[in-house]
């Protein structure tokens, strides 16, 4: 009698973890060099979005992002219950010390008290913030969650969008070279 050698049925129960194992890595490994914080927008490139908002600080005040027309600007979502807010919020408050770019303040989904409890409170970097509180603006904007930050080119084009807190070595390294590159001659200030 002739005996055929059983496949190695076996095999597999230690060659699917070490495939998934691989797959593990090779994953991890491409993922290194991105930055989780930069996720593509379909906005980029595009016309900002158009909105006339009541004032936070007035209600009878509207605010129109179309009064920056021909300006670069920054649009900076942020609520009062927002964490990553007050983890950038000093880095917002440095900039507009600055005065390199106004910065337009959308605040979003908050309660207007604690909104304002927040600026009295933190400082006010905004040239002025726009209420939010329905949420309708951010969602045009392709709001994921806050804060998020846009910087607006002299268009009125989207040309950056940044996911999450900002700080002062992403505000160099992604938002000045677009904005000195943009620059018009003699700067840019605040109204």
């Amino acid at each position: 009698m002739i005996s055929t050698p059983n496949p190695p049925r076996g095999l597999w129960r230690y060659l699917l973890p070490v495939a998934a194992l691989l797959g593990l890595i090779v994953f991890f490994y491409l993922s290194l060099g991105r930055d989780m914080q930069t996720l593509p927008s379909p906005l980029i490139g595009k016309p900002a979005p158009q909105f006339e908002l009541p004032s936070l600080e007035d209600p009878a005040r509207m605010i129109a992002n179309r009064e920056l027309a021909g300006r670069m600007y920054i649009l900076n979502v942020w609520g009062s219950w927002c964490v990553g807010c007050r983890q950038e919020h000093g880095t917002l408050v440095e900039l507009a010390r600055r005065a390199e770019i106004p910065i337009l303040g959308l605040n979003w989904k908050d309660e207007r008290e604690a909104a304002l409890h927040w600026l009295q409170t933190l400082g006010d970097p905004y040239i002025a913030s726009a209420f939010d509180d329905e949420g309708r603006v951010a969602i045009d904007w392709g709001v994921y969650g806050a804060p998020e930050t846009f910087l607006v080119d002299a268009t009125g084009r989207i040309i950056h969008k940044q996911i999450g807190p900002l700080d002062l070595q992403i505000w160099e390294r992604d938002f000045m070279p677009l904005i000195r590159s943009g620059r018009p001659a003699g700067g840019v200030a605040n109204p």
